[in-house]
């Protein structure tokens, strides 16, 4: 107990001790008054519960007893009643506040100083036991009454605010600091929200995904990490990335390759192109990662020849370089159709560290892999209409385009060579819905925006049959429809075969799709539709009977523009004998607005069951003068051969004579 409140309580006490010392006066009656105040309770300090007789001996007492000689005691007792209430109060108050007084030391030392004053004063009653003295702190109380009172009708008025929780969202962020090297103190910059921190790493790593599976086509995934790529679908996104958008804006470098026959021969003021031979030689020469190739079949060695004359002296030079790819640390994948008549050129690369998959088309769609393309380093662009043959180099009349430095599309084009490969795999079979790394890039609806030669083109590549589209792809025959229809002033075709039927189906049955689309364009449109259709060993002869219900829609009354010729690769009797060449091979297309190139022959077969693909480029705003474009270059192409001694009109006598030579009586 402190020391201040020990005084205190010894210096209550001598007071108390001085009040009997001076004496008590007895006044006379008292007897009188105490059997008057028999039935009254006087409270003391020693029982203020239950009370005691003993009557309080001081001056305040001694006073009212002799005021209460002449007077009624009645009144006096009511009073007596009031004092001892009071009385009551003040000690509870009083024994609250010297708990409050052992607490707080400091309200002790102004009570003490209080006490001290009204002793010396004389305010205080000497004769009144320190028990029922009222606590110091009531007057004070008595003076701030009136404003407490106030202060609570105000805050009445105040509506009280709801209570909650608080959390730690609530909480005021307190910045942290830390010591610089030179020994100030200096704010820390607050750490990056939850979101920035998990979005951030996700996206880079996203990105580095990306780039491996669409845009090197080097990487090597895991399958699991490329199955979580295609299921996430995130081509999309790695195509709308700036610098990919800026890739597709490269100048591609296009060169439109022939392979003429040998002994065709054109007037030296014709076009003549670089040979397919040369441009494969091109392609494996700038190899540094990475040969992609789909193919019919592989014969280039010349390995179904019986004589060694050196026909296939230019298919076995790139039969060479194939064979040396992995020397120079290259990677060479072949999806080759199957089965194949002659494999001995597959298996002789495969034990050369070629990995090579047989894809058995006709148990999926009851079609062969009719592909031919070319995919380097994921860069360069091989598309036409060349088989991987030695006679497609120097016995066979064939056209196709290669593009350089075209990452875009060629990514595009690696794509599909990867539905192939994926069919290449035991016990592959046509997914309901292929995986999004299959999704195209480029369709008719979304082509790419390329520049080729430094002319900006429109470019998609197609694929057939719609079976082996994935998403986005536009099937093949829907871009031939289109761009008949888009046509406005001429249609110029050269295929091999063009038939309004199944030629492969039993029973054969009727197939007017494309052969509706040209009488539409001729005889609705007046736009000018020329044919120039193939004939050797080989043709289906009930083509020429369609071939003919097209060009009679010339004839009166109709008038409709369009004509129809066949044509014709010379041969000696020694080049007769050579199977399966001295033909017209070429499939493309050119209108006044688009150029298409293409893998596939016009019936229904390679178009709902054969695999094969397409490209599609549209220079539509450029001058029809400008002869750098691919549509101005396959129309002087088509020209050329329309013109030339080897295009025979249909059904004239001479055409007879060479197209139905190899029959007996024809």
């Amino acid at each position: 107990m402190p020391r201040k409140v020990q005084e205190h309580r010894r210096r209550s006490k001598r007071l108390k001790e001085q009040v009997p010392e001076q004496g008590v006066m007895e006044p006379e009656g008292q007897e009188e008054v105490d059997s008057q105040s028999k039935g009254m309770l006087i409270l003391t300090p020693r029982n203020p519960i239950r009370g005691s007789s003993r009557l309080l001996r001081s001056r305040a007492t001694t006073g009212l007893e002799e005021q209460a000689e002449p007077v009624n005691l009645k009144p006096l007792q009511v009073v007596l009643q009031k004092v001892k209430a009071d009385i009551n109060m003040k000690r509870k108050k009083k024994k609250k506040k010297e708990e409050e007084e052992e607490e707080d030391e400091g309200e002790e030392e102004e009570d003490e100083g209080e006490m001290k004053e009204e002793v010396e004063n004389g305010t205080q009653h000497q004769d009144t036991p320190r028990s029922i003295m009222p606590p110091l702190v009531v007057k004070y109380q008595e003076s701030l009454r009136p404003a407490m009172s106030s202060l609570q009708k105000l805050r009445a008025k105040i509506p009280e605010e709801p209570r909650r929780r608080t959390i730690w969202r609530d909480l005021p962020k307190i910045p942290t600091v830390r010591k610089t090297p030179m020994g100030t103190l200096t704010r820390r910059r607050p750490s990056c929200s939850l979101l920035l921190c998990i979005l951030l790493p996700a996206v880079l790593l996203l990105a580095l995904c990306s780039w491996y599976l669409l845009g090197s086509g080097q990487g090597a995934l895991p399958t699991a990490a490329s199955g979580l790529v295609g299921l996430l679908k995130v081509d999309w996104i790695y195509s709308s990335l700036p610098w990919q958008q800026e890739a597709c804006q490269d100048d591609c470098k296009m060169t439109l390759v022939e392979s003429i026959p040998i002994g065709l021969l054109y007037s030296k003021d014709t076009p003549h192109h670089l040979s397919i031979y040369q441009g494969w030689m091109d392609l494996l020469a700038q190899a540094n990662h990475t040969v992609q190739i789909a193919a019919f079949y592989f014969t280039l060695s010349g390995s179904d020849l019986s004589q060694g004359d050196g026909l296939a002296s230019e298919g076995d030079e790139v039969f060479k370089q194939l064979v040396r790819l992995k020397s120079r640390g290259i990677s060479l994948k072949i999806a080759v159709n199957s089965p194949q008549q002659f494999a001995k050129d597959t298996d002789y690369l495969e034990k050369s560290g070629a990995e090579v998959r047989q894809v058995f088309l006709k148990n999926l769609t009851g079609g062969i892999v009719h592909t031919k393309l070319w995919v380097v380093d994921g860069q360069h662009v091989y598309i036409g209409s060349a088989n991987m043959d030695w006679r497609s180099l120097t016995q066979v009349k064939e056209l196709g385009v290669v593009l350089s430095n075209c990452s875009c599309l060629a990514r595009d084009v690696a794509r599909i060579f990867g539905t192939y490969w994926h069919l290449g795999t035991e016990g592959a079979a046509i997914p309901q819905q292929w995986p999004g790394k299959y999704t195209a890039l480029s369709s008719k609806e979304r082509p790419l925006r390329l520049k080729l030669n430094g002319i900006e083109a429109d470019v998609y590549v197609t694929s057939a049959p719609p079976s082996l589209c994935a998403s986005g792809r536009t099937p093949d025959l829907d871009a031939i429809l289109s761009a008949i229809d888009d046509a406005e002033a001429f249609v110029s075709v050269s295929v091999m075969e063009l038939l309004p039927s199944c030629q492969y189906c039993e029973p054969p049955r009727f197939w007017p799709a494309i052969d509706d689309r040209l009488r539409k364009a001729a005889c609705e449109r007046r736009v000018s539709v020329r044919l120039l259709i193939s004939c050797w060993q080989h043709t289906y002869q009930p083509m020429f009977i369609y071939l003919k219900s097209l060009s009679v829609l010339a004839e009166h009354p109709l008038h409709c523009d369009i004509e129809v010729r066949i044509f014709k690769v010379p041969a000696t009797e020694q080049q007769k004998k050579i199977p399966y060449s001295r033909v017209n091979h070429n499939k493309y297309m050119v209108t006044d607005r688009i150029a298409y190139i293409g893998t596939s022959n016009w019936s229904e077969d390679y178009f709902v069951r054969t695999a094969g693909v397409g490209l599609i480029i549209n220079q539509t705003g450029v001058s029809h003068d400008n002869t750098g474009t691919l549509q101005s270059q396959l129309k002087a192409v088509f020209e050329r051969d329309w013109n030339s001694n080897h295009a025979l009109k249909l059904d004239s006598e001479e055409m007879k004579q060479q197209c139905l030579w190899h029959r007996e009586g024809a």
